[in-house]
C-alpha cells in the first residue's frame, strides 16, 4: 500500500475501474452472445418449421414437397438437418452426434441419443459433427397418428462464436479506452481534491518562516476544522513567545539596577569592579540565549538604518583612539530578524573588531551570492587578527585570546549563537592587507512592492 494519500487513491481507484470494467465486459459478453444465440435459433426453428411443414398427421414425410423445399435449407460445412419418425431418418449424410455429456477434447463421443421428450417447443442441444466441429442445435418432436417424429436443425457453432468475436474486439478497445480516460479524470480529480491540502501545506510553512500568521480558514468543509485548529496552535505559540521575550527582557531589567548598584560600590576596588563586569557579561549572554531561543519568525529589521545606528555609536565609543568605522549596504534589505537580536549580533561584532583594529573599521551588507533569501554581514579590521589555529576555539563563551584591555570572551559566542539559531554561520577568516574579517549569514525577508 503506498505511504501517500494520493498513491493509496489511485491504487484503490484503479483496482474499482478494473473490476467495473471487467464486470461491465462479461456482462456485455453475455448479453451479445444471447442475441446472437436467439438469432441463430430462429433461423433454426425456421429451418425445423419448414420439415414439419413435410411430414403428415400419419407422420409420412412427402419427399416431393422435402426435395421442393431443400433449396430453402441452410447447407454447408457444419450445417445439419434430420428427420426420424416411423418409416426411418431423412437428412444430411454427416448428422452431427448430440449428447449432454462432456465437451469437445474430454473423449470420443458416444451415440446420438435423439432424445424423446414431451416438450412442446424446440429443445436446445449441442454437439458436434463426424469432423468434430462443435454445433448448436434445436429438435422438436411432433406426436403423429403412427409415432413421434424428431425433426432436427443444427448450425456451427462458429456461426455464433465469430460475430460474438467481431463485436468483443472492438468492445475490448472501447471498454481500455475508458479506462484510460477513467484513470486520468481520477488523476485530475486527486490533484484538483488534494490541492486545498498542498495550499494549506504551503500556507503552514509561510507561518513557521514569519510571512503569515494564520493559514486561510476559507477552505473546503472538510478542512475548515484542520484549519481553525493550525490557527489556534498558530496563536497559541506566538502568546507563549511572546511571554518567554518577556520573562527575558522582565528578567534583565530586574538584574540590571543590582548588578549596577554592586559595580559602583566597587569601583575602588578593581579586582571586585573586574569580577562584577565579569558577572554582568555572564549574565547578559545567558538571557541573550535565552531570548534567541524563542526567536520570532515573523519579525523584521530594515539592515541600512539599524547599520548606520551602531557604526556611529561604535565609532563614538571609540573616537578617542581614532577608530574610523565605514559601512556600505547594497540596496535596502530586510533581516528576517528582531530589531534587538540583529543589533546584539552586529553590535557585538563592531565591539569586536573596533577593540582590535588599528584605525579602521568596515561593514558591508550584501545578499548572499546565490541565495537571495540570505544576507551576509561582514564586518573587517585592521587589527592583527587570529590565527587559524585559534578561530573555533576563540567564538567559545568565556575564551579570550587576548588578555589586555576590556572584554569578558562572550561577544563571539553570542554572535555565533544567534546566527545558527536564524540558520546562518559566523566564518572567521584573514582580511586581504592583514586584520580579521568575520562574516555572518543571516535570513532576509522578501518585501512586497507595497512594504517596499
Amino acid at each position: 500500500m503506498p505511504r501517500s494519500i494520493q498513491g493509496r487513491m489511485l491504487l484503490l481507484s484503479a483496482v474499482a475501474i478494473l473490476a467495473a470494467l471487467a464486470i461491465a465486459g462479461w456482462a456485455i459478453a453475455g448479453v451479445l452472445e444471447r442475441v446472437v444465440t436467439e438469432g441463430i435459433d430462429r433461423r433454426l426453428d425456421a429451418e425445423i418449421a419448414l420439415l414439419a411443414s413435410t411430414v403428415d398427421r400419419d407422420g409420412r414425410v412427402d419427399r416431393a414437397r422435402l426435395d421442393a423445399r431443400a433449396g430453402a435449407l441452410e447447407a454447408g460445412r457444419g450445417w445439419h438437418w434430420r428427420i426420424e419418425g416411423p418409416d426411418g431418418a431423412i437428412g444430411s449424410t454427416d448428422t452431427p452426434l448430440l449428447r449432454a455429456g462432456p465437451q469437445p477434447g474430454e473423449g470420443p463421443p458416444g451415440p446420438p441419443p435423439m432424445l424423446r421428450d414431451a416438450a412442446e417447443g424446440p429443445q436446445v442441444l449441442e454437439g458436434w459433427d463426424h469432423a468434430g466441429r462443435s454445433v448448436h442445435a434445436r429438435r422438436l418432436q411432433l406426436k403423429t397418428g403412427r409415432g413421434d417424429v424428431a425433426l432436427l436443425a443444427a448450425a456451427p457453432r462458429s456461426v455464433i462464436a465469430r460475430p460474438l468475436r467481431d463485436a468483443l474486439v472492438p468492445l475490448l478497445a472501447a471498454l481500455a479506452i475508458l479506462a484510460g480516460l477513467l484513470a486520468l479524470a481520477t488523476i485530475v480529480q486527486l490533484r484538483l481534491g488534494l490541492k486545498p491540502l498542498g495550499r494549506m501545506r504551503a500556507q503552514v510553512a509561510a507561518i513557521r518562516n514569519g510571512d503569515l500568521t494564520q493559514v486561510d480558514e476559507d477552505q473546503p468543509v472538510e478542512l475548515r476544522g484542520l484549519a481553525a485548529e493550525l490557527n489556534a496552535l498558530a496563536a497559541d505559540r506566538a502568546a507563549a513567545l511572546a511571554t518567554a521575550r518577556q520573562s527575558a527582557a522582565n528578567l534583565a531589567h530586574a538584574l540590571k539596577t543590582p548588578v549596577a548598584t554592586l559595580a559602583l560600590s566597587v569601583r575602588d576596588d578593581p579586582a571586585r569592579a573586574a569580577q562584577v563586569a565579569r558577572i554582568d557579561a555572564t549574565i547578559r549572554h545567558h538571557l541573550s540565549r535565552a531570548r534567541a531561543g524563542t526567536v520570532d519568525a515573523r519579525a523584521s529589521t530594515r539592515v541600512a538604518p539599524a547599520v548606520a545606528d551602531l557604526a556611529v555609536a561604535i565609532g563614538r565609543l571609540h573616537a578617542g583612539r581614532g577608530i574610523a568605522v565605514t559601512h556600505a549596504v547594497a540596496g535596502d534589505p530586510v533581516a528576517a530578524m528582531d530589531a534587538q537580536d540583529f543589533d546584539e549580533l552586529l553590535g557585538n561584532l563592531l565591539d569586536n573588531a573596533a577593540r582590535h583594529a588599528a584605525t579602521q573599521v568596515s561593514v558591508a551588507v550584501r545578499a548572499q551570492p546565490g541565495d537571495a533569501r540570505r544576507l551576509d554581514l561582514i564586518v573587517a579590521d585592521d587589527g592583527p587578527g587570529i590565527p587559524a589555529a585559534d578561530r573555533a576555539r576563540v567564538t567559545q563563551p568565556g575564551v579570550r585570546l587576548d588578555e589586555r584591555g576590556e572584554g569578558h570572551g562572550f561577544g563571539l559566542a553570542i554572535v555565533r549563537e544567534l546566527a545558527e539559531l536564524h540558520g546562518g554561520r559566523l566564518t572567521l577568516a584573514e582580511r586581504e592587507g592583514g586584520g580579521l574579517e568575520a562574516r555572518v549569514s543571516v535570513p532576509a525577508r522578501h518585501q512586497s512592492p507595497s512594504e517596499a
